[in-house]
């Protein structure tokens, strides 16, 4: 019989190595994917029973490359945690093209790639996991982060979709949608500074609720009191006025 594995994109640093770290604690077999494999070799060290990937995801065939290497090594896809991603600051004609369709290969195709290719194991074993990793910008537009805030709505979108299609099949799935989080993220996206730190949480608690929403099969997760009163506020604020309010902060 085929072990099943946990697997986790995004896994060098940030969220995804706190995923491999709580995912490790309660026994789940790892599958660790990420572009640096020294990283990836040092958690794997850390953790032990975990199996490494090297792989740019946001390369268009890369998802059937990594399912075919887990595959291979007579694993299948129990949890599917897909973490990779980044963001881009900055006035969407100011910055680079190639940059910015990078960011929706990864934070949108290899995503939905990633979900169809575990979807058929799951569905035929009866049962299976997805967790999204999405953003609180998925709930407004973004001014000085358009792409990336449009990224994350696919991903909160796609994922809602995803959960009530597979409620009947016994395969949960979660959009987690965090706020700023004490992670590379902010040093790769060009947002730094003291609003930014003051705000952010701290990636333990974020995935702490992420696994326990995924439990519970919670379509959408949002950490942290203040965080879920801003996607509220989002829902009911009208839209006009929270662009401005996100360009403000942003640009």
């Amino acid at each position: 019989m085929t072990r099943t594995v946990t697997l986790i994109t995004g896994a060098s640093a940030g969220l995804g190595a706190e995923f491999a770290r709580q995912c490790a604690a309660r026994g789940d077999e790892l599958v660790l994917v990420a572009r640096r494999r020294d990283r990836l070799e040092a958690l794997a060290a850390e953790l032990g029973r975990a199996h490494i990937i090297a792989a740019d995801l946001s390369e268009p065939a890369a998802p059937e490359r990594l399912v075919a290497e887990v595959e291979a090594l007579g694993l299948g896809i129990g949890r599917l945690i897909n973490n990779a991603g980044f963001g881009l600051a900055g006035r969407f004609a100011a910055l680079p093209l190639a940059r910015q369709r990078q960011m929706i290969d990864l934070n949108v195709s290899s995503l939905v790639a990633l979900c169809h290719l575990a979807l058929p194991a799951m569905i035929a074993r009866g049962e299976g996991g997805i967790l999204n990793v999405a953003s609180t910008a998925a709930f407004q537009a973004g001014p000085g982060m358009g792409v990336y805030f449009a990224s994350k709505a696919f991903v909160l979108s796609f994922s809602e979709a995803l959960h009530q299609e597979m409620r009947a099949q016994n395969i949960r799935v979660t959009a987690l949608c965090p706020g700023p989080t004490a992670t590379e993220f902010g040093a790769v996206a060009g947002v730094t500074g003291p609003r930014f730190d003051r705000f952010s949480a701290d990636a333990r608690t974020v995935v702490a609720a992420g696994l326990a929403g995924l439990e519970r099969n919670k379509a959408v997760v949002v950490p942290g009191v203040m965080n879920k009163i801003t996607a509220q506020s989002s829902r009911a604020m009208p839209r006009a006025a929270m662009r401005r309010i996100v360009a403000r902060l942003k640009i």
